[in-house]
This record gives C-alpha cells, structure tokens and sequence, in this order.
C-alpha cells in the first residue's frame, strides 16, 4: 500500500481546502427533489438533520484536494452516534498494538478477557473466528461487518476511556467523546472501570493489562441533551418526562468525516498528524470497511439476516438488493434512539468517481425514547438512500480535470 510522503506546502493547501464550507449547494440540490426531500425539509428540526458532503479533486500528481459542503451543520447540536464511534475504537486499538510491538503482542494475538468490577464480563472464546479465539483483528472484521457491539466493547476494554478520549483531542475531534460500551446499559461508575486483559502468542503470555479506571466525565458544550417527552426505564416501565442523554458518547459529523479523511487519506496531513498505523492495518480497515458480510469467511454470516447492502445506508438505504459491482463504499453507519447515522467514502472504480459523505436524521413521531418504535423504514431509511443517490448524480455530472487513480482501493475480498 502507498503512502506518499508530501511536501509541507502542498499539506497545508489540502488542509485549507478542506476547511471552506459551502451552505447552499445542498440545501438547494434538495429542494430541487421536493418528491424525495419535501418532508424533510419542511421539519429540519423535528428530523434532526446534518449532512457533510465532500468532493474530492485530484491533481496531475493525483493527490486529493477537498472541498466540503455542509447542510444544517452544528457540531453542538447533539445527535446520539451509536455505532459511528467504533471506527475511531478500531483506529485507536491497532494504534496501541503498534505502540505495544515491542512486547510481541499483534493485532493477531489471543486476546482474553477478564473481570474485575460489578457488571463486567469474561471472553475466552470465539466461535466466529477460524481459530476459534478472540483477537484485535477479529473484533475489527465484526465491526466493520455487522457493526457488533460486543466486539466494540472489548476493543474499548483494551484502549481505556482515559486513552480513547485523549486520543479524540490529540487527533482535533473536540466535539467528540466516547464514555460507554454499547447496549449492554453501561453508564456511571461502570464505564469508568475497564477489564484486566491478557494477550497471548500461541500459549505464551506477551502483555498483560491490569484493570483501569478513568474518573474524568469529559464535558462538551452541548445542546439538544433532553429530548422528547418520555422514555422506557430499564424495567420497560413508562417514565413520562424527557429522556436525558447527557452521559452518552458524542460524536459531531464533522469529526466524524474528519476521522474518515484521515484513514482514507493519510497522505493528505501532515506527518505529525496521521494514525500510527501500519501499510497492513490500512488494508485490514479498509478491506473490511469495504467488504459485504456475505464475501467474508471468518465470521460467516448468515446473507438473510446480513445481507450484502446491509451497513450501506448512503446509497442503499437497507433495501435488499444486489450492490453495483463497480462501487465500494467504505463506511461506518449506526442507528438507535431513532436516529440513523452513516460516514462514507464513497467510490465507483469504473466512473473515476470518488466522494465523501457523512449525515444524520432522527425519526421518532411519538417522542418516547427506547421503546424501539422509530420510522426508519418510512423516514430514515429512505433519506440516506434519496441523498446518496443525489449525490451520487451530482458526481456523475461534475468534470474533473484530473480522473483520479483508485487501484489503492480495487481490493482482494477472496
């Protein structure tokens, strides 16, 4: 895999490029679809809407150069992320592995956990990977599959909140924060307290991490925190007054589609500011950021409940049908509270096309939170599909006096 190395002129150019914002292209591409975009834009509140869409120019030396449009766009507006913030959880992880290499511990090592507070819990096995024991990589090929929480939480596990959220700062996504494993009810005391774990080379220890604690609560100045008008407690009792999110994880679109530009385009920053990550994690992210649940062997999954277009929201929607064998969309979505959320790098291989898109859109008509009664199917699934398919036209319209060279991205799914 090529990794350029860029004089610093021409990085701070891409970086500046990258920070001038255009607020009415997309407002106007959607009013020209009142058919597909109408309701949305007639409750832009209601719906919650943000988009971040960015076009990608090459040069004669085929380096990128970015120019974002934004729609509704508000880093304090809180939105909830849910499965948005794994990528930044895989990132991190492989990042600590390569700072830990001198231990002997890889991305391929054994990986068991253990238990050390109220809640916590043991993984000694797993049953999806060929060798049937859990490791770094494997719990990044179910994220980046099927989105699994489990995987997520044990990746968190092993980097400490303390670290992930260090590494948001360190890496400019100051409106983010990660504070919590995924549906299992973690909040409080409990996701401060990480799990004892040990890694191990065939049957030799290489690293062993004691319990952490992290007592910080990583303030954000936020708004939108109380929302809707009651919500189901962890009884499933009705409790009737607005549901509180204020120590939920955070994570802004435009961090998000950030954090994406730099995975995807490392040579486009500076040194000092890309992931520490090897010519191996790249592909490993980006091969199964890419790949369809039914192309993988280890874990295998069953193509009727994971079926090829399932985590392709900005585009496919979650509709069943075959993917276009010349796109590949590199993306991490997730959906809950009844938003849906996706950030893409988008790509067609035979039409030189390539873009970023990132957004949200909540749907939830009777205001009560947690009752898993939310119009994906008849709101959000629809928008995301209606607006990556816009976007989509619009790219094939767009000249480009420099067709980009993507064979970085025609990868191996055997």
């Amino acid at each position: 895999m090529k990794l350029f190395t860029i004089p610093a002129l021409i990085v701070m150019s891409l970086t500046a490029n990258a920070q001038k914002t255009d607020t009415v292209f997309l407002k106007k591409l959607m009013e020209s679809k009142p058919e597909l975009f109408g309701s949305i834009l007639n409750h832009p509140d209601k719906n919650q809407v943000q988009i971040l869409y960015t076009q990608i120019n090459r040069d004669a030396k085929n380096l990128p150069h970015f120019k974002t449009f934004s729609y509704n766009l508000n880093p304090q507006h809180y939105f909830y992320p849910a499965s948005t913030v794994k990528l930044a959880a895989v990132i991190f992880a492989l990042e600590k592995v390569n700072r830990l290499k001198n231990t002997g511990l890889t991305a391929k090592s054994t990986m068991i956990t253990d238990s050390a507070f109220s809640g916590q819990t043991k993984v000694l096995k797993d049953a999806s990977a060929e060798n049937g024991l859990p490791s770094i990589e494997h719990y990044i090929k179910k994220i980046l599959l099927t989105s699994d929480n489990d995987a997520f939480n044990r990746l968190f596990e092993f980097i400490g909140r303390a670290e992930i959220n260090e590494k948001l700062k360190r890496n400019g996504l100051n409106n983010s924060r990660i504070l919590n494993r995924l549906a299992i009810g973690d909040a409080g005391e409990s996701s401060k307290h990480t799990n004892p774990i040990r890694f191990y080379n065939n049957n030799n220890l290489v690293y062993e991490q004691a319990p952490q604690y992290d007592p910080k609560d990583y303030e954000l100045p936020l708004t939108n925190l109380v929302m809707g008008k009651g919500y189901l407690d962890s009884a499933d009792k009705l409790v009737n007054k607005p549901f509180n999110l204020a120590g939920k994880n955070a994570f802004a679109i435009n961090d998000q589609q950030k954090l994406m530009q730099k995975l995807i385009f490392p040579e486009a920053f500076a040194a000092k500011d890309r992931f520490n990550l090897t010519a191996n994690d790249y592909k490993l992210i980006y091969t199964y950021m890419s790949m369809y649940p039914t192309e993988s062997k280890f874990p295998k999954y069953d193509g009727t409940e994971f079926w090829p277009t399932y985590a392709k929201m900005l585009y496919y929607g979650r509709e069943h049908v075959q993917p276009d064998p010349n796109i590949r969309i590199f993306n991490k979505y997730g959906d809950s509270y009844g938003f849906i959320i996706d950030n893409s790098y988008f790509v067609d291989l035979d039409k030189g096309i390539e873009y970023f898109l990132t957004a949200v859109v909540q749907s939830n008509e009777d205001g009560i939170y947690n009752d898993n009664k939310y119009e994906y199917e008849t709101v959000c699934f629809p928008f995301m599909k209606n607006l990556g398919k816009s976007i989509y036209e619009a790219e094939l319209q767009r000249t480009r006096k420099h067709k980009p060279d993507l064979t970085k991205f025609e990868l191996n799914y055997q």
